[in-house]
């Protein structure tokens, strides 16, 4: 006779209510009734061993197995009901939680234009501010969610970070807002401040944040007037490695901060079969050289050749994950400025998140690597950031489009990739995929999934691929 796992527990409970008899021991008698097993009653083992332990009859143990299944249900029922039930209150508190997030976001979004436009007095974009602060520390912390519910709600992680980002770009706009307004608020027209400014010779007097740049070590000579002494450090250590694409070190882009990349990125695009003048090709190319120089370079090596690293796979399908946030990233970047670009930094340095394609693994898991990484990942970032503020959006597309270029010519989303996969795909056809992972059974779809979101994939079977070095892609 089968007994179910579920009904171990109550057979096992209604056996140790009594102490067995000599003759239950010895397997005469049922462990349940007491009646003497023969040729009606079969006995049936209840272990430690078949032939050995406690022994119980059918009718004992099939009205012991009903009565569990029949409890089992009763309380998957009302687990079931309590469930539909705590999601009904559920929803509606936390879709209002996502909506206030949601508004405060807008409301940040709109005093950060306002302050820009130019349009709003001075005085009135403060008073914005200060209301919008006080709606920001209004915001109440995310509810908690009923047990039967998913304790980690990724729309609040994600509302809370977009919320973030837009009170840092409120306070932005208007701290230059007003920092410029008190400045030509004590200046009369014409002053003699505009020489120390090095504006034009058309300047008013009256400066926007374009008009003015004191130098990137001012600051600290204005502090030392204050009594206040900032040590400056005496080597940046960005200035070994910050090479731009055409061999000039990070001095002679001081002279000349990459002057000459819109005449000459064009032609190393163009080798390469990048249109430059073709904007979605250049994002893409762009993301696929973000990704490639601030992620995929540097700590990452060593994280990939540790015995707890990820492996080829795992690499490729988070690359193919982070290209689109870069890409997307960039392109919020032409009309909300380079500071958009932290959004891609959030996500690739953070150190708690699984990666992409079904993997488990996480940058917390490899603490020793975890701080480097992340500052590379900013540097190269920031760098990003640099270029686009000095030589415009398009100047920072050309960058990192030319990166991608020379480190990345036939990564997903450059021009190249369809040859890629059409060359893997008559290659993966003949070979023995009986013991590859199931998501490359279906050729048409593998073809379609490679073209398209090579992570949908999964991690296992981009992995198995990379072995084959069917995709002229490897991680190491």
């Amino acid at each position: 006779m089968h007994i179910p796992a579920y009904a171990h527990e109550t057979i096992r409970a209604a056996v140790v209510l009594k102490v067995p008899t000599s003759r239950q021991v010895g397997g005469l008698d049922c462990c349940l009734c007491d009646k003497p097993f023969g040729q009606d009653l079969a006995a049936v083992p209840l272990g430690p061993t078949p032939t050995s332990g406690l022994f119980g009859c059918r009718p004992c143990l099939t009205r012991l197995v009903t009565r569990t299944r029949r409890g089992r249900d009763a309380t998957l029922i009302h687990d079931a009901e309590r469930a539909r039930a705590e999601s009904a209150s559920w929803v509606p508190v936390r879709d209002h939680h996502v909506a206030r997030l949601i508004s405060v976001r807008e409301a940040a979004e709109a005093v950060a234009g306002l302050a820009r436009s130019g349009d709003t007095e001075a005085l009135r974009v403060a008073w914005l501010l200060i209301s919008l602060e006080s709606a920001y520390t209004w915001v109440a912390d995310a509810p908690e969610p009923p047990a039967s519910i998913r304790r980690e709600d990724p729309k609040f992680k994600d509302e809370v970070f977009r919320l973030d980002l837009a009170m840092i770009k409120a306070r932005e706009a208007v701290a230059e807002r007003l920092a410029y307004h008190l400045v030509n608020d004590q200046l009369p027209e014409e002053p003699e401040k505009c020489d120390e400014f090095e504006c034009p010779e058309s300047c008013s007097g009256r400066h926007e944040t374009s008009h003015i740049d004191s130098g990137p070590d001012a600051i600290f000579d204005d502090l030392a007037e204050h009594g206040i002494s900032v040590e400056l450090p005496k080597h940046d250590p960005r200035t070994s490695r910050l090479i731009s694409p055409f061999g000039q070190t990070e001095a002679e882009r001081n002279r000349s901060p990459l002057s000459d990349i819109e005449e000459q990125a064009p032609v190393v695009l163009k080798h390469s079969g990048i249109d430059s003048d073709d904007t979605d090709v250049l994002v893409s190319a762009a993301a696929v050289g973000l990704v490639a120089d601030a992620w995929r370079d540097g700590p990452l090596d060593a994280i990939h050749a540790d015995d707890d690293g990820p492996n080829d796979g795992e690499i490729f399908a988070q690359s193919v994950d982070l290209y689109r946030r870069a890409r997307a990233a960039l392109i919020v970047a032409r009309d909300d400025g380079p500071e958009a670009l932290l959004a891609f930094v959030a996500v690739a340095s953070d150190l708690d998140l699984p990666w992409a394609g079904g993997s488990r693994f996480a940058l917390r898991s490899m603490p020793e690597f975890a701080s480097e990484f992340v500052q590379h990942v900013n540097d190269q970032v920031w760098l990003t950031m640099k270029v686009m503020r000095e030589r415009g959006w398009r100047g920072g597309l050309l960058h990192r489009a030319v990166s991608a270029a020379s480190k990345a010519p036939t990564y997903f989303g450059m021009p190249a990739w369809p040859s890629v996969v059409a060359s893997a795909m008559e290659r993966l056809a003949p070979l023995d995929r009986s013991h590859a992972p199931d998501s490359l059974t279906d050729l048409a779809t593998v073809e379609t999934l490679l073209l398209e979101a090579p992570d949908q994939l999964g991690a296992d079977a981009l992995n198995w691929l990379s072995h084959q070095a069917l995709l002229g892609w490897c991680a190491s």
